[in-house]
């Protein structure tokens, strides 16, 4: 079953001292599975890359393959999809500059909504390219928020990634190898990027799932042979987020 949520306008905006969750989500979202369901074990979160979002389908196989799950399709801060829903806030000129606190803050607060949805479950973030930053800093920021991340070609060092793709404008975004130390050791990570991924090279991703490893957090590190930087719909995907999913320890 799919549902529709029509989300309200975006309330926060940079950094506060106290977090002020919005009885409501504030981004649109497509719901793979349960509406609402105190059976559902695994609470399945999908951010789109900086293009077109393009990240329903896998979030509909994800419903169908992991067990006991509901998955939700975020659309991020001033991002429309192909049918003209979309979520308010800033889209960004897409060099880098959308990964920012207020962004974040956006995402995270809709997925602590999700949550109180599913009470029962464990959450997790799949992310791709710029979903995979935001993901990966969000993990950073609100520890303790998610149990579980799968990051799909990720320009996890941002400052790299951005001189590698000639950007040269001063932006706000976070960092996620920077942020990665406020990561809770018991998080479950999944790391994956194509061999011949020209966009985010495997160097961003392999510098990432170090960092993760080295601060004892459980990482499937995956470098996909003969694959590009396309690969959100990719068998290996979903097989890596089924096999994250079936670690989560379950909620008594």
């Amino acid at each position: 079953m799919r549902s529709s949520l029509l989300l309200l306008p975006l309330l926060i905006a940079g950094c506060t001292t106290t977090q002020q969750v919005p009885a409501a989500p504030i981004l649109h979202a497509e719901t793979f599975g349960p509406a609402r369901s105190v059976q559902v074990r695994t609470l399945i979160v999908v951010l789109h890359g900086d293009g077109t979002p393009d990240h329903y389908c896998f979030a509909r196989a994800a419903a169908q393959a992991v067990p006991a799950s509901a998955v939700v399709a975020l659309l991020r801060p001033g991002y429309a999809d192909a049918a003209g829903k979309s979520s308010p806030g800033e889209r960004g000129a897409e060099t880098g500059d959308n990964y920012t606190r207020d962004r974040i803050g956006a995402v995270a607060d809709t997925v602590t909504v999700l949550h109180r949805r599913y009470p029962n479950a464990k959450v997790v973030l799949v992310g791709v390219a710029g979903g995979a930053a935001i993901a990966a800093n969000l993990a950073g920021i609100r520890p303790g928020l998610i149990d579980g991340m799968v990051l799909v070609g990720c320009p996890c060092t941002l400052p790299e990634w951005r001189r590698l793709m000639k950007w040269q404008n001063p932006v706000e975004s976070l960092d996620p190898l920077q942020t990665a130390g406020g990561i809770l050791p018991g998080l479950r990570a999944a790391v994956l990027v194509g061999a011949d991924d020209k966009v985010t090279p495997v160097k961003f991703s392999r510098a990432y799932a170090e960092a993760l490893t080295l601060r004892d957090i459980a990482t499937d590190y995956r470098i996909l042979p003969g694959k590009g930087h396309k690969l959100l719909d990719d068998p290996e995907v979903l097989a890596a987020t089924q096999r994250l999913a079936a670690a989560l320890p379950r909620k008594s």
